[in-house]
């Protein structure tokens, strides 16, 4: 005992003589007695009794800034996390899966499934299915008018140290009908019975996304297809579109590149004389700079692009301003707008027939050269619940795609060797075309449970070289209603379309027939479509919907009615994994 306290005493002085030895530390010293660890408890925090009101007597304007951002080498990463969905009633669940099926008049099946999971914090995969079908009925109607519509779309998301990336792809199958026969020709029996109506559509396409967050490199696009037809019509297009963004001086300038691809062929022409073959190449290149001045924003760009042709077209570059500005006279209240922007849009068959189903294998493929659209307009809002924009322009299109009706081949009387020259398919034609337009657009939130609106707009064309602006509407328009309040839910869509323009011409082999071109005036139409459902539970809904209530047996595209009143209803369910 007497030997460690002995020893205790000789650390002791040790230390102290150590201590008189160092250089004395310019902080304060002082001794701190721990009588036990401290642990708070929830009762120990101070609480507000009332919610403080806050007055604030200085005027909100609003800043406008720029930061000249330079890079900053560094080996910290932050982690990632996923993204929380901003919900209007936080208390109420989101599931990130769904499956939606239902039936209707017309024996009209419908079903829809998404579904997304990881396997991991930094990625996520998933799908869409759709399928969509119906055995036709639509008045009148002499051939088969049955359609089909399914589609199958993956995708795999990655998030890495530096960037993100995704890979999407799938398969979609349609099925539709040259059901369209003209009411102005005498068709016989024993002639409608050759005529095999039913074409067929099949496209396979992959796709991809790389966004950078922190360098020049912003990231990039792209997509290939190859779209298919059972007339012996095939095209392969590829897309790409890489972004970068550079500083000069104390600005940014913005530019996309654009590298496409297209290339296709139909088995024969509409004349049956031979086969039509096409290839695009388009290179562009976009550079946009933007300035920022108090309330004013002027974005100044061009966009440069060189497209190489082959068998239906020439080669040529093309230069395009892509010039636009704001200026808010008002926050939030007046933003007057103005732009002078152009472009080269590269058509192809799989837009033409998503446009129009029932197109004629047999096109004419080419690009339009949007030369200029020149615009200004108005927005903001009238009041808090209140949003307007008012837009007027004028813009000018060379080799514009028209819809218009294929020559018929038949009198009524003469068999077609294929189904869509009984003047039951559409052709493309090119013409150049001027367009005086304006759009007006006002939406209201009448309260949290209603919101509606709508907009209209129109249009005034001039031709160069075709009669009219062929299946172009003068007017349209559109309006909506939702109410939502508790587990209800309803909704109602309205839409207008004003008259349109085609012409029926005959060109029958070996018959000379003196029929001269006939204008058809294709009528105006509106759709009525109403919505509605009840929620039972958080996962569980039940919806209706019913289209065309006018029962209205218009026709949306020359010689092609629609179905009548069609009613929908069905089940959706949302889970999670």
């Amino acid at each position: 005992m007497r030997k460690s306290i002995l020893l205790i005493a000789a650390i002791l002085s040790t230390s102290v003589i150590v201590a008189q030895k160092r250089t004395k530390d310019t902080i304060d010293t002082e001794e701190i007695t721990v009588v036990r660890p401290y642990s708070p408890s929830v009762s120990d925090a101070f609480k507000i009794k009332v919610n403080p009101e806050i007055t604030d007597s200085i005027a909100k304007n609003q800043v406008s800034y720029s930061i000249f951002s330079v890079p900053v080498a560094s080996t910290f990463t932050p982690a990632k996390g996923k993204a929380k969905v901003l919900r209007v009633d936080p208390s109420a669940p989101v599931y990130e899966n769904f499956i939606t099926g239902g039936f209707g008049n017309f024996s009209t099946p419908q079903a829809e499934a998404f579904f997304r999971t990881s396997s991991n914090d930094y990625n996520e995969f998933g799908g869409f299915i759709n399928y969509h079908s119906s055995q036709g009925g639509v008045k009148d109607a002499i051939l088969d008018d049955n359609f089909l519509d399914t589609r199958i779309d993956l995708f795999y998301k990655q998030e890495e140290r530096d960037f993100d990336w995704q890979l999407n792809g799938g398969f979609r199958y349609q099925k539709y009908n040259w059901y369209g026969l003209s009411d102005t020709i005498d068709y016989t029996s024993d002639m409608i019975n050759t005529i095999t109506e039913d074409l067929n559509y099949s496209e396979l396409y992959l796709g991809g996304i790389v966004d950078y967050s922190d360098s020049f490199f912003q990231g990039a696009t792209a997509e290939l297809y190859r779209f298919t037809d059972d007339e012996g019509s095939s095209e392969f297009h590829v897309l790409a579109k890489p972004k970068i963004e550079f500083p000069i001086a104390t600005e940014l300038i913005n530019a996309e590149a654009r590298i496409e691809f297209l290339t296709g062929e139909f088995f024969q022409n509409y004349e049956a004389t031979d086969d039509i073959g096409y290839t695009f190449f388009n290179a562009g290149f976009n550079p946009n700079f933007e300035v920022l001045r108090d309330n004013l924003t002027i974005n100044l760009g061009v966009d440069l692009v060189y497209s190489a042709a082959s068998g239906v077209a020439e080669s040529k570059g093309y230069i395009y301003p892509k010039v636009t500005a704001s200026y808010i006279v008002i926050d939030q209240v007046l933003t007057a707008y103005a732009g002078v922007t152009g472009g080269l849009h590269q058509n192809s068959f799989r837009d033409f027939t998503n446009e129009n189903p029932f197109v004629s294998p047999t096109l004419n493929i080419q690009r339009t050269d949007e030369q200029y659209n020149a615009y200004g307009g108005l927005k903001g809002k009238l009041a808090s619940n209140v949003s307007y924009n008012f837009k007027g322009g004028y813009k000018n299109e060379r080799d514009k795609a028209l819809f218009k009706l294929n020559a018929s081949r038949t009198d009524g009387v003469t068999v077609v060797a294929k189904g869509y020259e009984a003047a039951n398919s559409f052709q493309v034609v090119y013409d150049e075309v001027s367009t005086l337009y304006a759009f007006a657009e006002v939406n209201v939130d009448f309260s949290k449970t209603l919101k509606f609106g709508g907009n209209v707009t129109y249009s005034s064309f001039s031709t160069a070289n075709e009669a009219e602006a062929w299946n172009l509407p003068t007017l349209k328009a559109t309006a909506f209603a939702n109410f939502n309040r508790d587990k209800w839910f309803a909704g109602a869509n309205l839409f207008f379309i004003g008259e349109r323009k085609d012409e029926q011409v005959f060109n029958i082999p070996g018959v000379l027939i003196n029929r001269s071109p006939e204008l058809i005036d294709v009528g105006n139409y509106i759709d009525l479509n109403l919505n509605g459902g009840y929620k039972f539970t958080d996962k569980l809904t039940a919806f209706a919907k019913v289209n065309n209530v006018l029962g209205s047996n218009y026709q949306k595209y020359t010689n092609f009615n629609v179905q009548g009143l069609q009613v929908f209803a069905g089940l959706t369910y949302k889970f999670d994994f």
